[in-house]
């Protein structure tokens, strides 16, 4: 059965304009008539990146929660409900709230075109500026000059994690095209964490920091953060700190949780408690990043002693990340259930992670419409030199991607993340 949110997020959808052009005056317009609740926010924090967004906001969030701190966080998209994406004061919207959020909003935008994820924003905006909070975490939705969210005039930190070739046909085709776009959330004054970057990356978003006079803190030069032999993180910035390994797997969260570290460090009015810290890094939880799956009717299908392992990556620096983890996972054969969007690169996503790969499972992802279908998938792993099959569905196509004792990894798209999740209930 339908909620009362579900159906007027639909409802929502038909107000898309029909040409996008890409500014800040839709939402502005409506926060307006909102009585701007932009302007009454918590101390926020802004992330903008390729990589590693949701996973900065995911250990920002644990640190400062394990400190005793109330937060409001912002991510999209969301996994299995819409109303994942707000969370008020930790814990998840709950429905009742949600839909008078979404009625008032819609009431208040009169029909006018405006995008789903403006006029969503805009009802996420007004729920975190109702609700007391010490700090809120937003997390950019697409590039960030002309984001919904880049409406914050004034925010306490912002965060720029690994920027790389993503959404090429919104925020164009070089890194250094993407940098600018992100870049638009460096605001004047406010001190701006950037995590590991290319060259090119860099120049960009330094021109654009001397231009608005932005302090920069950037990973390899104002801090660090590095994996111990024992796993230990190993972060060096204004303070030193030996904390436990991170609870998200995969060397690239170490530089995830440096770049929380080097922003929390950026709140002055903060202050930092170790132990606090140490807890978040074990405590931290974020869906659908190399999370292993340990039951449910998948899990139940899989041959005995097999492992099956889920992730959202989905564009070719993820698929790097995952290559180095698959590095690490050599003492079981691996298989991949592969699904991904058709605005992605699927071959430059799986060229990585070929030559630890025994057998792939392609499939189309489920009840997405602009998804790749099982047959193109297979064509693009075959062109990146992985052996593959069409699989009609889900489960048959993790029973032929996996083996006695193997390691199966279900990843290519956060949507498809998504539907393993709400099936594998």
């Amino acid at each position: 059965m339908a909620r009362a949110s579900d159906r007027i997020l639909e409802r929502l959808l038909t107000l898309h304009p029909k040409l996008i052009d890409l500014s800040l005056d839709r939402v502005a317009r409506l926060l307006a008539a909102l009585g701007h609740p932009e302007r009454r926010l918590p101390p926020t924090i802004h992330v903008a990146g390729t990589n590693g967004k949701g996973s900065a906001i995911a250990f920002l969030r644990a640190c400062l929660e394990a400190a005793g701190h109330r937060v409001h966080v912002y991510t999209s998209p969301h996994l299995v409900r819409f109303h994942e994406r707000i969370r008020l004061a930790g814990k998840l919207i709950d429905e009742q709230a949600l839909a008078a959020l979404l009625e008032e909003c819609e009431t208040a935008n009169s029909g006018a075109p405006i995008t789903f994820f403006e006029i969503t924003t805009a009802a996420a905006l007004l729920a975190f500026a109702r609700a007391p909070a010490d700090y809120f975490l937003c997390e950019v939705g697409l590039g960030g000059r002309f984001d919904a969210t880049n409406v914050i005039d004034r925010p306490a930190a912002t965060v720029v994690t690994p920027i790389s070739l993503d959404h090429q046909h919104f925020l164009g085709e070089t890194v250094a095209k993407i940098a600018f776009e992100k870049a638009g959330i460096l605001k004047p004054g406010v001190p701006a964490v950037i995590g590991p970057q290319t060259a090119e990356a860099v120049s960009v978003l330094e021109a654009r920091a001397k231009e608005l006079g932005t302090p920069l803190y950037r990973c390899g030069r104002e801090w660090s953060a590095a994996r111990a032999v024992d796993g230990t993180l190993l972060y060096d910035g204004k303070r030193i700190y030996e904390l436990p390994p991170p609870g998200l797997l995969g060397d690239h969260q170490y530089e995830n949780a440096g770049a929380a570290l080097a922003t929390l460090e950026c709140l002055t009015d903060l202050a930092l408690d170790e132990k606090a810290l140490a807890r978040g890094m074990q405590n931290v939880e974020w869906p659908a990043r190399l999370q292993r799956l340990a039951a449910g009717p998948l899990v139940d299908a899989l041959p005995p002693g097999a492992e099956l392992w889920l992730d959202g990556a989905h564009n070719a620096a993820g698929g790097a990340a995952l290559a180095r983890q698959a590095r690490q996972w050599n003492d079981r054969p691996l298989g991949l259930v592969f699904g991904m969007l058709k605005t992605h690169d699927p071959a430059a996503f799986l060229k990585p992670l070929a030559p630890h790969v025994n057998r792939l499972a392609a499939i189309a992802i489920p009840r997405e419409a602009n998804a790749l279908t099982a047959e193109e998938a297979v064509a693009a792993s075959r062109q990146a030199g992985i052996a593959a099959t069409p699989e009609p569905d889900l489960p048959t196509a993790v029973k032929a991607a996996s083996t006695r004792q193997g390691r199966t990894l279900i990843c290519g798209s956060l949507y498809l993340a998504g539907r393993v999740l709400e099936d594998n209930c």
